[in-house]
């Protein structure tokens, strides 16, 4: 089974990364809600990338890889060489006052954060690297 993937930033790659996970996942035997809120929790930190590190530049690119680091937790490794995200400045937004304004957008990465169990961004300078993790079973 093939645990890494390499994509140009462009959206309509997002699809292509989300059949990826899917499939590396369905081995695992989760449950459906267990593998949509990872795959769900992967999509959006590749989406900020794309969109919002790499301006949907195709000739940028991707790297996820999906490893067992023990029996029962799975680590995402997901790198680019965009902008880094600076995640001292980011202000985690009250979700529910989102939904009663009609605000779309901005709830991802509070999202990621409740569906994994640990997030991590490192930068080097001129690599970025997003690390997710998550026990199952």
């Amino acid at each position: 089974m093939n645990n890494s993937i390499r994509v140009n930033c462009t959206k309509k790659n997002l699809k292509l990364i989300r059949d990826f996970v899917t499939e590396y996942l369905r081995a695992l035997s989760l449950t459906e809600i267990q593998l949509n809120q990872i795959v769900l929790a992967v999509d959006e930190i590749c989406a900020n990338l794309i969109i919002h590190a790499n301006h949907e530049d195709p000739n940028k690119h991707i790297v996820i890889r999906i490893l067992r680091v023990k029996e029962d937790t799975l680590k995402f490794e997901i790198s680019d060489e965009g902008l880094a995200f600076e995640r001292a400045n980011y202000k985690e937004p009250d979700i529910q006052e989102n939904i009663r304004l009609g605000k779309k957008g901005g709830v991802g990465i509070a999202l990621v954060n409740r569906i994994m169990d640990k997030v991590e961004f490192s930068s080097n300078g001129t690599h970025n690297t997003c690390l997710l993790y998550k026990k199952i079973k």
